[in-house]
């Protein structure tokens, strides 16, 4: 088979895995030359310096502009390339769909495996084939090259302070209508979890393409809140929420907290657990805030080249100017290495079956 024959093959196949708007925009030839950059028998070795000494590194964000996964990875996309060898130049780009897994699939599936792309990916792509309620992704999340979290997220449910409930425990007895955006997204999946299995009166409302537009939401009043958001994101981008107790945190979606919520007495949510077994399995939930802002870069790339941008992730989260901003936005960072994430992963998918399943079923939308 010609090399051309091969692309184009390719090009088929993967093409089911990438937005629709991605061909719109970029075309079948600007695929085809990704494609021939992805085939190894024409990537030449060479050294890690050289191969990114005036490059373009693509950092590809599963979600929409405006967000909390957005904001992170534009910070540290503008620190990432110094400490990266041969300096390339770090080019943040879009790509929201399917709780992240868009992203994924275009990074495992499409993307060139030379180290030239990387993706900040929801926590929930992490967990999707282990708790997901429907196979629905092409790419097994096990063997991505994982290179750092930038944070260990506190996830939070938060409601108008007009809303009919006032508190998480009133939410027990009392309708709030919560915002939420696809299958698979902490906005779905936290509040459907606290319905099915504490009997939280939550209505949701999934279609949302993010928490930007869910949270312009809850400000004009067409909803009351939402769960499954963090509040790192939240501190930073919504100050005027709490400055001017428009919002307030409900309860927390965490298994010990975030110090600062702690202190103000705001409750976790497992502590209105009825069983043992409840308790176990929201911590088994819980447990992927680990990878509360994950960053991976595909199965295939050479190790030397992922073994330096592990480091360069290291280093960026050290860095003098990142640590500034992120204190100055009030933009929690912490982080952990990418070697740690390989470690949690193989813990979070040896939990029981039994656990899984309950907290699958938990989970799946029940209306």
């Amino acid at each position: 088979m010609s090399l051309h024959a091969a692309l184009d093959r390719d090009t088929r196949k993967a093409r089911v895995s990438v937005p629709e708007t991605y061909w719109r925009v970029f075309g079948a030839p600007a695929f085809t030359v990704v494609a021939a950059l992805a085939t190894p028998n024409i990537v030449q070795a060479q050294t890690v310096e050289k191969f990114y000494q005036g490059r373009n590194l693509t950092l590809v964000v599963g979600s929409a502009p405006g967000g909390g996964y957005d904001l992170y990875a534009r910070l540290i996309g503008r620190v990432l390339g110094r400490h990266i060898p041969g300096q390339p130049t770090v080019v943040v780009a879009n790509m929201p769909g399917a709780a992240s897994n868009v992203a994924a699939a275009y990074v495992a599936n499409v993307a060139p495996k030379d180290g030239s792309v990387i993706a900040a990916l929801y926590m929930g792509a992490i967990v999707e084939p282990l708790f997901g309620t429907q196979a629905r992704t092409t790419h097994d999340i096990s063997k991505f090259n994982f290179l750092g979290n930038a944070n260990r997220d506190t996830y939070v449910c938060v409601a108008r302070t007009d809303a009919p409930a006032g508190s998480f425990a009133a939410a027990l007895e009392t309708e709030l209508v919560l915002g939420a955006s696809a299958d698979g997204a902490g906005t779905r999946d936290y509040p459907t979890l606290l319905r099915n299995m504490l009997g939280a009166r939550f209505k949701v409302v999934a279609g949302y393409p993010g928490t930007r537009a869910i949270n312009l939401a809850v400000e004009k009043g067409e909803i009351h809140g939402g769960c499954g958001q963090t509040w790192s994101s939240l501190a930073a981008t919504f100050t005027h929420w709490f400055d001017k107790g428009l919002v307030r945190v409900l309860a927390q979606e965490d298994s010990v907290g975030h110090p600062d919520l702690n202190l103000q007495g705001v409750p976790l949510t497992k502590t209105f657990a009825r069983t043992a077994e409840q308790r176990a399995a929201l911590d088994l939930f819980y447990s992927q805030t680990d990878f509360g802002r994950p960053y991976v870069t595909a199965p295939g790339v050479p190790p030397e080249r992922v073994d330096a941008l592990r480091r360069a992730f290291v280093g960026a989260m050290q860095d003098a100017e990142l640590q500034a901003e992120a204190r100055r936005i009030k933009l929690d960072m912490i982080w952990a290495a990418g070697d740690e994430l390989q470690a949690k992963l193989e813990r979070i998918y040896g939990a029981p079956p039994e656990l899984v399943a309950r907290v699958r079923q938990a989970i799946t939308p029940r209306e």
